[in-house]
């Protein structure tokens, strides 16, 4: 089951593109078709992570689609860092999609026949305990994207195409006609992965299930900075949903404090931990402020949204008194 946030209110995403890690087939890409809005977008499939991302900062696509987290394999660092460190674009959603990993290769080839598997690293390392048991003496290799090795190995015309294997969705199987030899090898039935939708400027509206990403570079490191940050939000009852601690590449030991915290900016309880943030640190860096994804999200939103409505009713009774 797919998790993701609300969409994007009154979008015309008919009119918009969208670049993700291609090619077709990718992970990334059953992440947007996923999504009823966000299919109806030009997709545009580029072949390095930093393409996708210069092409949104750029102007030439109006978002970029990036995977950021994965259950297993922890953070994807070359995301992270790109967003926090290298650029100015915002989130403005998150998409949680659950990973399923199949072994594929060309029609006629057997699961014996197998002498080298490509994938992407974390897909590669999502599956070493079906490798060690089936494929023991087959050689890993690296690939650009899950979908690039179907399409590599669909298009070889050497040993590859006789001994060698993918590791990608189904949907790659499909698209470059290969043959699935085993289904959801992952080591992990619950494996996910978090993507997230960037693009300039833009905040999204508060929905009332929001999430909101920021990095806290410490003024000096000493006893006590990190509780300092963790108190701003102790002290409102704001719930962090992620802490992590990176290098801030100014030099060996110097780190910042990547943190995702439940509210919007709108909120001014997030708005005032932010501020006192501010102004006591050397630098807050602001990623954006989405709908948050998860199982009952809309469920949730809706909730809010019939709480506000009730509130506002309430209101209007009261001022309906005053004489």
């Amino acid at each position: 089951m797919t998790s993701s946030a609300a969409p994007a209110s009154g979008t015309d995403w008919t009119r918009r593109t969208i670049a993700f890690l291609g090619p077709i087939g990718t992970f990334s890409e059953q992440a947007l078709l996923s999504q009823d809005d966000l299919a109806t977008a030009n997709l545009r499939p580029l072949d390095t992570f930093a393409n996708v991302l210069s092409a949104a900062e750029d102007g030439n696509v109006d978002y970029a689609f990036l995977a950021l987290e994965n259950a297993i394999e922890g953070t994807v660092n070359i995301t992270q860092d790109a967003l926090a460190f290298d650029s100015d674009l915002l989130i403005q959603r998150e998409i949680v999609l659950p990973i399923h990993l199949e072994l594929m290769a060309r029609p006629g080839v057997k699961l014996e026949d197998i002498t080298q598997v490509w994938s992407y690293p974390h897909a590669l390392a999502q599956c070493r305990k079906y490798m060690n048991a089936n494929l023991p003496n087959a050689i890993a290799e690296a690939s650009n994207s899950t979908a690039d090795a179907a399409r590599m190995l669909a298009n070889a015309t050497d040993a590859l195409a006789t001994s060698g294997a993918a590791i990608a969705p189904a949907r790659a199987a499909e698209v470059y006609g290969l043959n699935v030899l085993a289904h959801e090898i992952e080591d992990h039935d619950d494996n996910a992965t978090r993507f997230v939708l960037v693009a300039p400027k833009t905040i999204p509206a508060p929905t009332g299930h929001d999430k909101t990403s920021i990095v806290v570079f410490q003024q000096a490191d000493e006893p006590g900075s990190l509780l300092s940050v963790l108190q701003e939000f102790a002290a409102r009852g704001i719930n962090l949903t992620k802490l992590e601690s990176r290098p801030t590449r100014r030099g060996l030991g110097d780190y910042c404090f990547l943190i995702d915290l439940e509210g919007h900016i709108s909120d001014e309880v997030v708005a005032d931990a932010l501020r006192s943030l501010k102004s006591k640190h050397a630098e807050v860096k602001f990623m954006g402020s989405y709908p948050a994804a998860g199982e009952h999200g809309h469920a949730l939103r809706q909730e809010v949204a019939d709480a506000q409505s009730k509130a506002s009713d309430w209101i209007t009774e009261l001022r309906n008194r005053v004489d």
